[in-house]
């Protein structure tokens, strides 16, 4: 029996064709109370001047070392700083159509992100401009883009349904109104403030008062609101569902 060393000393990756492997990200943030997406302008052919997700070839690293670094470059943060930490990345799922790029075979790994404030981006790589575009705004993206960025969509307005990763677009500290604008504007629907803020403090360590308020009231006046933090929550139980889905349920 052959020893492995002498079988990989002659194994031809070439009788196989080529594959490439690239990374995918969804960046979302919230603002002006809208949700927006991170787009690049594409410099180069293929679809040269089109709007794309940010992204590009993983090179000798993992993963979610390729995201984090395509991230850094697209929005002008360096590797280490707070900002890039406190973005919430996890991988969405692969995209592997054999015509999905006309270079060649091309397998791309999602990424989805949500960061609570990022500074205005930096064009980088392969990017003509970069900006953060409001997703009611997108058009026809590049590659499958269209189809990773539906995904990523209903990726986040789903998992703010269980989880209290709507947190994740917010500060240290936030008001049960600042968690509600969040909600509204990734699932693009109207929330009850009354309910929405009931709602909330009945499931157990989603937030926990803090014991402040915020320095003034609100804009028509009012006593002021309370200050609230992240609980110890992995899953929201009871779940807040998005009100079509409530009705749907019913």
């Amino acid at each position: 029996m052959r020893a492995e060393s002498t079988f990989l000393a002659a194994y031809d990756p070439t009788a196989f064709p080529p594959v490439a492997v690239t990374v995918d990200i969804v960046v979302l943030t919230i603002r002006d109370g809208a949700l927006h997406v991170l787009l690049i302008e594409r410099a180069e052919h293929p679809y040269r001047g089109r709007l794309a997700l940010p992204g590009g070839f993983v090179q000798d690293e993992t993963l979610a070392e390729a995201a984090r670094r395509e991230l850094a470059e697209e929005t002008g943060l360096r590797p280490g700083e707070a900002a890039l930490a406190r973005v919430h990345l996890e991988q969405l799922r692969t995209y592997g159509d054999p015509g999905r790029d006309p270079r060649m075979r091309v397998m791309s790994v999602a990424y989805l992100g949500f960061a609570p404030s990022l500074p205005d981006p930096r064009a980088g790589g392969d990017a003509a401009t970069v900006a953060w575009v409001p997703v009611d705004d997108v058009l026809e993206l590049a590659f499958d883009h269209d189809i990773v960025l539906a995904d990523g969509l209903e990726r986040a307005r789903a998992k703010l349904e269980y989880t209290p990763l709507g947190r994740a677009f917010l500060g240290p500290e936030f008001t049960i109104g600042e968690l509600r604008a969040v909600y509204a504007a990734v699932w693009g629907e109207q929330l009850h403030p009354g309910n929405f803020h009931r709602k909330v403090l009945s499931v157990p360590g989603f937030v926990e008062s803090t014991g402040g308020t915020t320095s003034r009231g609100g804009e028509r006046g009012g006593p002021r609101a309370r200050l609230y933090r992240a609980g110890d929550a992995t899953l929201l139980h009871p779940a807040l569902l998005r009100p079509t889905r409530e009705e749907q349920v019913r």
